[in-house]
């Protein structure tokens, strides 16, 4: 598997990207402001992240997304890792990320990478997406923000 920039003109693999955030308006509003990143495995996409500067010394992996059929085989590690990789070779001495209440496996690959959970955004779903989201049985409402230090 190979981890490469998007270029620019290239087909946005927006089916993954929505597999992991269900707001195509929120996508197209952050997929330019950051650079988009795919792994490709036999020519094929199975995998996505967005890493976008937020503030100085910080950087935001905004989306992470594997191919259904792709999960449990480490290739979300190694876009973390790839992430991590490139926001530290940037200059960026803060990487962060946030997931849903009810992202379960997320929660816990990323504290697998090493990142802390740094805050709460209290009901930062229900409102900035006008359709309810429910995961693991749990209606996600809060944004679990997590950081590492590069």
């Amino acid at each position: 598997m190979k981890i490469r920039k998007m270029e620019l003109g290239e087909e946005i693999p927006l089916d993954l990207l929505l597999s992991a955030d269900p707001s195509q308006s929120i996508i197209e509003n952050y997929i330019f402001r950051g650079e988009c990143y795919l792994a490709v495995k036999e020519e094929q996409i199975v995998g996505v992240y967005v890493l976008l500067p937020t503030r100085p010394k910080t950087s935001e992996i905004v989306n992470l997304a594997v191919a259904q059929e792709q999960q449990g085989r480490g290739i979300g590690t190694r876009l973390i890792l790839d992430a991590m990789e490139k926001a530290k070779d940037k200059g960026y001495k803060i990487i962060e990320i946030g997931t849903g209440n009810s992202s379960l496996r997320q929660l816990a690959l990323y504290q697998r990478c090493g990142f802390r959970i740094t805050g709460v955004d209290r009901d930062f779903f229900s409102k900035h997406y006008p359709d309810e989201i429910v995961e693991n049985g749990i209606k996600c409402l809060d944004m679990i923000r997590l950081s590492k230090d590069l």
